[in-house]
């Protein structure tokens, strides 16, 4: 590059770099008055019940929750002298809680947390979703997913709003038998 092509790429890179904070400072100094505006908006509409089509009220586990179906699931796996790992997400896959057992091995901590993520995002038990797979084989590449019996999804009303994954049993079956133990918990 010669001198001129420097100078003219680094002047348009200073005046990026000068916009992009100038943007920055400018977006921190919204008044707060709009904000307060903006949250009696948001809380007077879930007063007046569903009028307002901007706004949706959705279901989640709390971590207490989470933990108590977790340990369930853990403990169901330890009555059989099985070591696995429960993992617990929610409605958007974010991890609530992952258990490892005792002696539990390394791959198990990913296996329960795909096995849980499956299972949310389709609402229906992994071993069911396994069974799919013969129709539809591309079903696998799908990231963050595990199509193997060990995951259960938690519902409200009959919607998704967790999974549970339970991972390092010798069979699918016994893991998805340990992730309804935790859904069962829930139920208590």
């Amino acid at each position: 590059m010669n001198t001129r092509t420097r100078v003219l790429t680094g002047t348009a890179l200073a005046v990026a770099l000068g916009a992009g904070a100038l943007g920055a400072v400018s977006a921190s100094a919204t008044p707060a008055t709009d904000t307060a505006s903006a949250s009696v908006a948001a809380a007077s509409s879930k007063k007046d019940g569903p009028s307002d089509k901007n706004f949706t009220t959705t279901t989640h586990l709390t971590v207490d929750a989470a933990t108590r179906a977790a340990q369930a699931a853990l403990k169901a796996a330890q009555a059989e002298n099985q070591k696995v790992t429960v993992a617990v997400v929610d409605r958007n896959g974010n991890t609530i809680v992952t258990l490892r057992g005792d002696g539990a091995g390394p791959q198990s901590y990913e296996s329960a947390e795909r096995k849980a993520f499956t299972a949310v995002s389709w609402n229906a038990p992994t071993s069911v979703l396994a069974g799919r797979l013969a129709q539809t084989p591309n079903l696998k590449d799908i990231p963050g997913t595990l199509f193997l019996g060990g995951g259960t999804p938690v519902q409200a009303d009959g919607a998704p709003v967790a999974g549970i994954g339970v991972a390092g049993a010798p069979s699918g079956d016994l893991d998805e038998k340990f992730a309804k133990a935790g859904v069962d918990a829930l139920g208590r």
